[in-house]
């Protein structure tokens, strides 16, 4: 069915009031189907009653259940490669600017947790070099559900085989009942909660901050408010992460590409010393 423009207002209105992110028209298609179990569970005719019973606000469990079922929670293993394949010499250039041998690494907009423990397991595969080193990886979401769900990291057959080689699935992974489970060694090296990128940042400051295919659903005016959360939340050699189809440019001036590097970026006028600089990729 074509949703009313009333409905899709109401939707677009919830779910930016909610996360800061915009229903935009390339979305539309998906919401009668993200949010048809709502209407089972709740015996809701349709989208346009769904909506109608949103106006209520005393509806807060059903408008909880609605903004869950309208987010984006998309990823994978490893999710573009190149970006991947780049993260160990940042880390290690980082690295050599931390003589009390600790490492912060914040994951904004998690959803399910592939992505943290993709850097765990790389971590892991370079475990001689970050032995004796203190390692924070803090992974964060909007959505409640998603962040439950990386406390588990517990995958689906689909879900283990997107982007994950066979080699780290059988080593770092156990096959429950027909899921698969990260191992409790690799599940300790990551912890979860939820918070919005638009929200006050995690105290302390972090060194590599990965904030990927978020801020694609961001007007304008929140993507350079989270930018700037992000700005004050890394350290000052270090590097932020975004995803391929996204850039700073227009939206905020605290931060310059990273050279040589994919999607990477630093803070701006730090002082020399604090400037992160990355050796080119074979050097």
């Amino acid at each position: 069915m074509t949703l009313s423009p009333s409905t899709v207002q109401m939707f677009s209105c919830l779910l930016e009031a909610r996360t800061g992110q915009r229903l935009s028209e390339g979305r539309h298609w998906r919401v009668e189907m993200a949010v048809n179990p709502i209407l089972k569970a709740h015996g809701i005719p349709d989208c346009d009653a769904l909506a109608a019973e949103l106006a209520d606000p005393e509806a807060r469990t059903l408008s909880d259940e609605t903004v869950e079922a309208l987010l984006n929670n998309e990823t994978y293993f490893f999710r573009d490669h190149d970006a991947f394949s780049d993260l160990p010499r940042v880390l290690e250039a980082i690295a050599a600017n931390r003589p009390g041998k600790t490492l912060r690494i914040w994951s904004a907009g998690c959803s399910t947790g592939q992505e943290i423990y993709s850097i765990a397991m790389q971590l892991r595969d370079n475990e001689a070099q970050w032995r004796g080193w203190s390692i924070d990886l803090l992974g964060t979401d909007v959505s409640q559900s998603a962040i439950d769900r990386a406390k588990r990291a517990d995958f689906s057959q689909f879900e283990i085989q997107r982007g994950l080689a066979t080699g780290h699935m059988l080593r770092w992974f156990e096959n429950v009942d027909g899921r698969w489970q990260a191992q409790e060694k690799l599940r300790n090296m990551a912890r979860f909660r939820r918070h919005n990128v638009l929200e006050t940042p995690p105290p302390g400051r972090f060194d590599l901050i990965l904030c990927r295919n978020v801020m694609l659903y961001f007007p304008g005016t929140n993507r350079a408010r989270a930018l700037a959360n992000l700005a004050g939340a890394l350290a000052p050699d270090g590097a932020l992460m975004l995803g391929a189809g996204e850039t700073v440019l227009g939206y905020s001036d605290r931060f310059e590409i990273l050279p040589g590097v994919r999607s990477l970026y630093r803070l701006a006028a730090a002082e020399p010393r604090q400037i992160l600089r990355v050796a080119a990729a074979g050097s």
